[in-house]
């Protein structure tokens, strides 16, 4: 194992974080990409990449690693180190505002120009010149001297992972069950990976606003396939998934340690570890369009008393919660509005006016524009 430090350039003086990424095995045929916590607040990953990196030393050890497997188990120095009257803050930068996994570089424009007229018949030779091209701009883009930290983070992030064949960004909801967002390209992986880890939800889009860390990785090969893909072979996208590992209070070994295993496993079925994967768990779920996804918002403020967990199957019209006016005793009830599972919900329960209360993972595509939010 080989561990690298990868300084951030000082944001004032005597300040200065670094990214650490810890590389198993050796750069070959195949690469995956594992971080954590890139919204800093979100602790579940940190501790499953804690109990993967045994693994991951032992299988090196053995010489099974078909590869190299890229471990980065603090994607975010800059969130982890943001608290704010005891509460940690790492979702949004507290330098710039900027949610740390939006505005990822976007490399499809250029990435189009770079490469007209040097794309072949040839399949794995245009895989090196995408990748190469991609390595060339985000070099271009890192040299910047106007980069702050938070930019210089996230172009690191993409250097470390643009290569790959398997990215993984763990992330958690703020009460929630397992949950996966990926490219509708790679619904085959995704159930492969949901069923290791038992996901509830597998939600795809192949643009879902915001320009997060997984889309980012993806994107360009699929515009890239737009635009030469009838007289050029392009080889499919990564599989770039982001992976909501349930609630932010869902952080113990027990948990982090089933899901380090099944991401083992997983990982030993796609080949990356030469190793006998258990059986293939039951699908739990089938793929849904994000565009589906419904958010259910408080009408009024008040008392939120839910009725419904997450997990739950519920039907349109199905109680979600009450809303409770504490001065009034008034309330009034929030249904679902699609037939789907109940994948998440907030962890305050005094709701403001338009606060967004649960999710529910609908069927039929009915959103457009940005599938994320905030």
């Amino acid at each position: 194992m080989e561990t690298r430090h990868h300084p951030l350039p000082a944001g004032s003086s005597d300040c200065q974080y670094t990214l650490s990424s810890f590389h198993y095995g050796r750069p070959g045929a195949k690469k995956a990409y594992l971080q954590a916590s890139l919204h800093a607040d979100e602790i579940p990953g940190m501790l499953l990449l804690q109990h993967l990196r045994p693994m991951l030393e032992k299988a090196e050890a053995q010489g099974l690693l078909r590869g190299e497997v890229v471990i980065v188990p603090v994607a975010n120095p800059i969130g982890l180190g943001q608290t704010f009257m005891g509460d940690q803050m790492g979702r949004f930068d507290f330098a710039t505002g900027g949610n740390f996994n939006r505005d990822f570089p976007a490399l499809s424009d250029q990435l189009i120009v770079l490469l007209e007229g040097k794309l072949s018949a040839d399949r794995q030779q245009n895989q090196r010149l995408i990748q190469t091209g991609m390595a060339q701009l985000l070099q271009e883009l890192a040299s910047n001297e106007k980069n702050s930290p938070f930019e210089s983070m996230q172009i690191i992030l993409s250097r470390l992972a643009h290569d790959a064949d398997i990215v993984l960004d763990l992330h958690c909801d703020y009460e929630a069950v397992m949950h996966i967002y990926t490219s509708a390209e790679r619904l085959d992986d995704a159930q492969l990976l949901g069923r290791y880890l038992g996901a509830r939800a597998i939600l795809t889009a192949d643009v879902s606003g915001g320009a997060c860390f997984d889309e980012m990785l993806f994107r360009p090969w699929l515009d890239l396939r737009r635009k030469f893909g009838a007289d050029h072979p392009i080889p499919p996208p990564c599989f770039s998934v982001t992976v909501e590992l349930r609630g932010e209070q869902d952080v113990c070994h027990s948990l982090a340690g089933a899901d380090a295993q099944a991401i083992y496993h997983y990982l030993c079925r796609v080949g990356m570890i030469a190793g006998q994967a258990t059986v293939m768990p039951p699908a739990l779920c089938m793929p849904t369009p994000l565009a589906g996804s419904m958010t259910v918002y408080a009408a009024a403020p008040g008392i939120i008393s839910y009725a419904a967990s997450p997990g739950d199957d519920l039907r349109a019209g199905d109680v979600i919660c009450d809303i409770i006016d504490p001065l009034t005793g008034l309330s009034y009830t929030v249904v679902s509005p699609v037939d789907g599972v109940m994948y998440a919900r907030g962890i305050l329960r005094y709701a403001k006016r338009g606060m967004a209360l649960a999710k529910v993972a609908g069927k039929v595509a009915q959103r457009t524009g940005d599938l994320l939010g905030p």
